[in-house]
């Protein structure tokens, strides 16, 4: 591999680098680093790097790379293949389950090879563990972590699990809350942003962002927002498996004039501003990113007591989040807000309060920056 160009070369392992929750923010810590770091992406779901296109074009990105299969039977043979093909680099970051044969491969030749630093990264909890961690996996990562130089976590709950269920030491496991780009949630956007609706002077939204998957549990909340008054609409941003089944219970509950599902898939801070109340339906999350940027635009959130929401959301915010996960809890909280614009403007107000204090993306930045730096031996990635 060349030294010419970028100062660092950085290998990100991905279990899919389409718009979730970690993509995205890779993205942002790349655009970050700048044109000192070259960067070249790989994706377990090998077509899966939609999110590539929001790098800067000043930053040298390499997407197409002939680089071992991240999934497939662990065979020795496997494992060394994979190891090669990470010489040559200043530093691999290795992100969620669908990366963990690259973390193995690691702990297994990087003496041998004498490999770069590898530090993982996870942000939730895999889909078919949300019912229990398996216990076979937990093993595997144990061992596969063995030589990491450190193990990023997004939660409170994923720091709990690293230590206990995955056998990190303490010392190994960091975690680095998502953070939000203040100044990109400040500005009120157009009220026909949205390609083919227009918010309409006396309506008022509910909105939601994120990945329409069956973890989010959005039919839920079509559910539970149902029974709002007629000028209250339902506005989910996102693309997923879920969009028919979403839809499919609007119509069943007579809603399907009032839940929207626009084609956007662009910056959500463009469009969080036209929101009345953020909902957030999933039964199961960690630190989810969406309520952070829903704070950043000064709403109220009404959801579900899962992961660090509670505890994210301002103290005024908190008697809104519900215990039980219910949709019939879900619909109390929406009504306490629908009913109530004073609540609304009050939590609003202390959850942007919050959010300037906490989720500010520069801290997420530092806190990266000089992880990074560190496991390579250097003062700064500057």
């Amino acid at each position: 591999m060349t030294r010419s160009g970028p100062k660092l070369r950085f290998l990100h392992l991905h279990s899919n680098f389409d718009q979730g929750e970690a993509a995205l923010r890779c993205v942002r810590l790349i655009n970050a680093f700048g044109p000192k770091v070259g960067h070249v992406i790989v994706s377990a779901e090998e077509d899966a790097l939609e999110a590539a296109d929001a790098i800067s074009g000043k930053i040298a990105v390499d997407c197409d790379v002939d680089f071992p299969r991240l999934g497939g039977f662990p065979s020795l043979g496997r494992m060394k293949k994979l190891a090669e093909a990470m010489r040559g680099y200043d530093l691999v970051l290795t992100y969620g389950w669908g990366a963990m044969d690259g973390a193995m491969a690691h702990t297994l030749f990087s003496q041998m090879l004498s490999l770069p630093p590898l530090i993982h990264h996870e942000s939730g909890i895999e889909a078919d563990e949300r019912d229990g961690l398996k216990t076979r996996r937990n093993w595997y990562r144990q061992i596969a972590l063995g030589r990491s130089s450190g193990l990023v976590v997004t939660s409170k709950g994923l720091e709990r699990v690293a230590v206990d269920s995955w056998s990190q030491p303490r010392a190994r496991v960091l975690r680095i809350s998502p953070g939000v780009d203040l100044s990109r949630f400040a500005k009120k956007p157009k009220a026909d942003v949205l390609p083919g609706l227009i918010k309409r002077k006396g309506e008022k939204w509910v909105g939601t962002a994120g990945e329409l998957s069956p973890e989010k549990n959005l039919p839920m909340m079509v559910q539970a927002f149902a029974d709002l008054p007629e000028h209250w609409q339902l506005v989910i941003l996102g693309k997923g498996s879920e969009r028919a089944a979403i839809l499919r219970k609007a119509e069943e509950l007579g809603a399907e004039h009032r839940v929207h599902i626009p084609s956007f898939g662009g910056d959500p801070a463009k469009v969080m501003g036209l929101f009345d109340i953020f909902a957030i339906s999933a039964q199961v999350e960690q630190f989810p990113a969406t309520v952070a940027e829903a704070m950043a635009a000064g709403l109220p959130v009404s959801g579900f007591a899962a992961g660090d929401i509670a505890e994210m959301v301002a103290p005024e915010n908190r008697p809104l989040i519900c215990e039980p996960r219910t949709p019939e809890a879900l619909s109390r909280s929406l009504f306490r807000f629908a009913d109530d614009p004073d609540l609304r403007k009050a939590c609003g107000k202390a959850n942007l309060a919050r959010a300037q204090k906490q989720f500010d993306e520069q801290n997420m930045i530092a806190l990266h920056k000089a992880l990074y730096a560190s496991a390579m031996g250097l003062d700064t990635l500057a």
